[in-house]
């Protein structure tokens, strides 16, 4: 075989002469393409003797992977130039002003922002949390039973990691916020944790995923009639409605006691429903009193301390104010519900401005 020197010095030109996409890809084919230098040399390899080809190959593989190295490296360079022209040229100034009414707040959204302004209005913080939660933190912490059915893999998904050899899962409810909220911290707490929440469970009425706000009050005084009047001042509002029907059933939940279910009244006319008014019952949220056991849980005096809770599905909100039949819909990703349904952007929920304007 010829010497390369003439053609590795070719090379070397060639790469000097290389300044964008176009003349990359002329190179490549000069060299490297069907009828390029590198392939015209490497078909002639089997004229050779065995060890001048295994010479001859060695060579010209190495001068290849230059050329291919070369290529890579000048290809993500063109690729990194033309997207930081792109950035620049089309960037998009998200503080401007719009007057475009495309756009729509998704239900869950405004009834979560609702939600929000209505408590921070009563003093409430808003806190968070993970959604992969421990097993302490989601059962143990909360009062629920080694053996109580909310553990089984029928209601709980549970995910392939540990926390202190217990299993973690999706959390089922966000009461856990509470739980870490009160172990990070030192009472009064006075918070609402809006979030997703996971469970096995899918029909009309039920997503495996879907949000829950819990609410939770601990203090020295608190007792059952402030929360009755904290939930009748939140339905009030967020129903918008002036004297909202209501009614508190006894109930059981391990992490309160006494525990209640909420129902509220309504009332038909013609294809729609009046809530806060009329003979009609349907359940809309669980509260309680706080277990004596969860203070003790998260190193609280329970004969020091007492206070309530309570939580309230954000979809079932939604349905019952905005006359949303089926669960499932708010996940279809259908443009023209979201149209129907949506909010526009502007619009914040406020107390002062109106919630759903």
């Amino acid at each position: 075989m010829s010497d390369l020197s003439p053609v590795i010095k070719n090379i070397e030109s060639q790469k000097k002469s290389v300044n964008d996409v176009g003349s990359l890809e002329k190179m490549r084919l000069q060299f490297l393409g069907k009828k390029g230098e590198i392939t015209l040399l490497m078909k002639e390899l089997g004229k050779l003797s065995p060890e001048e080809r295994k010479a001859a190959a060695e060579e010209l593989n190495k001068v290849k992977d230059s050329i291919n190295d070369f290529i890579s490296s000048k290809s993500e360079e063109f690729e990194d130039n033309l997207m930081s022209e792109q950035l620049s040229s089309e960037r998009l100034d998200l503080t401007l002003g719009t007057k475009s009414t495309d756009g729509r707040i998704h239900p869950i959204t405004q009834v979560i922002d609702e939600v929000i302004a209505i408590f921070t209005d009563l003093d409430f913080c808003v806190a968070e949390g993970p959604e992969v939660e421990t097993d302490y933190n989601n059962f143990t912490a909360l009062n629920t039973s080694e053996n109580h059915p909310a553990r089984q893999m029928h209601d709980t998904f549970y995910v392939n990691s540990e926390t202190d050899g217990m299993p973690n899962v999706l959390r089922t409810h966000t009461s856990p916020v509470q739980i870490r909220s009160m172990l990070q911290g030192k009472p009064p707490f006075r918070l609402i944790a809006p979030g997703k929440t996971f469970r096995c469970d899918n029909d009309q009425t039920h997503t495996p995923m879907f949000h829950q706000v819990e609410g939770l009050v601990i203090d020295t005084t608190s007792n059952m009639g402030h929360l009755k009047g904290c939930l009748e001042t939140f339905l009030k509002e967020f129903f918008e409605t002036d004297v909202p029907k209501m009614r508190f059933r006894p109930s059981h939940f391990p992490f309160t006691e006494p525990s209640a279910e909420v129902d509220i009244g309504y009332r038909k006319e013609g294809n729609q429903i009046i809530i806060g008014e009329g003979d009609s019952w349907l359940e809309i949220l669980g509260c309680g009193m706080v277990h004596p056991n969860v203070l003790k849980n998260v190193n609280i005096d329970p004969d020091q301390y007492q206070g309530y809770a309570f939580g309230v599905g954000i979809e079932r909100l939604a349905m019952l104010k905005y006359g949303i039949s089926d669960l499932r819909t708010f996940y279809d990703n259908d443009l023209r519900w979201l149209k129907h349904f949506g909010f526009v952007p502007l619009d914040i929920p406020s107390i002062s401005g109106g919630l759903s304007r």
